[in-house]
């Protein structure tokens, strides 16, 4: 898979620096076109949980106030996406290329809409060959993070979160998560203009030692020297956490998984290894594919 077109929800919280400066270069180093995307809050959405659907009267003047809060909170996001993209050479580009014709050249875009950011994030996803998403302070400490669950289940498309202080290096060394499932499978697909620049990478098997031969032989074909680190797993012991675990120890500056469904680790998506591993403390990026 090449990826050409990068999407980063630029939220404005604290995630957001990060993930646009983990985006922005990664769009660079692929050559790609990267769209920051910004949901703008809706007014008349948030007055009516606050109770302006049950009789209660909402003067305009606080319609207004939001409106122009959002305005101006969209405005600052937009500056500061617009240095960090041509920091990293970026050249502005509002329209796709004609059919047919060829960009050279990485590239940028603003887009913004207004409407609940979980449901417009994941269907504007659809269209990019990457997502990226911050994940902050709260998404490790909820049980549950809508925008991330709601664009990992109903994009389609592979998510990169990016932590709260973007690292100095992306892709350098990478570490994936191998078990055979179709969503391994996926991940590795995905990750491998990825891995052919990688100095190295590193496939972690967890439990009974497996055989890598023909995964190896398969991204030789490719360019790719893999590496193989099996970990044995302990009663009790947490998938998650022993990827995470086994990626640190290893020095990679990047963890791509699957959202693991076949066995030896039959887990729910959002319930098991996924949700612990967005649920760690970790300052690795992590490349997810469901």
């Amino acid at each position: 898979m090449t990826i050409r077109t990068v999407l980063v929800a630029a939220s404005g919280g604290s995630a957001t620096e990060g993930a646009i400066e983990l985006a922005c270069r990664l769009t660079a180093q692929l050559g790609a076109h990267i769209e920051a995307y910004h949901v703008l809050v809706d007014p008349v959405a948030v007055l009516m949980t606050l109770g302006a659907g049950d009789g209660f009267a909402v003067p305009q003047s606080s319609f207004e106030a939001m409106s122009a809060n959002a305005e101006a909170a969209a405005g600052k996001v937009e500056a500061a996406f617009e240095v960090t993209a041509k920091r990293h050479g970026l050249v502005l580009r509002d329209a796709a290329p004609s059919a047919g014709s060829s960009v050279e050249g990485a590239s940028y875009c603003w887009r913004q809409e207004t409407g609940y950011a979980p449901t417009l994030v994941a269907q504007r996803a659809r269209f990019f060959d990457l997502v990226v998403l911050g994940r902050s302070e709260r998404a490790i400490k909820e049980p549950y993070t809508d925008t991330i669950e709601e664009t990992l289940r109903y994009s389609g498309r592979p998510v990169l979160l990016a932590p709260t202080v973007a690292p100095t290096a992306l892709g350098r060394s990478v570490a994936f998560g191998w078990n055979g499932s179709d969503e391994s499978v996926r991940a590795l697909a995905t990750a491998l203009p990825i891995l052919a620049q990688a100095e190295k990478v590193t496939a972690i098997t967890a439990g009974e030692e497996s055989d890598i031969t023909e995964l190896t032989a398969y991204l030789a074909w490719h360019g790719v020297a893999a590496q193989h680190r099996n970990v044995p797993l302990g009663s009790g012991d947490r998938i998650g956490g022993t990827l995470l675990g086994a990626a640190h120890e290893l020095g990679a500056d990047l963890l791509v998984m699957g959202g693991y469904g076949q066995r030896p680790w039959r887990q729910m998506l959002f319930g098991g290894v996924t949700r612990e591993v967005i649920g760690a403390d970790t300052k690795l990026p992590l490349l997810l594919v469901h």
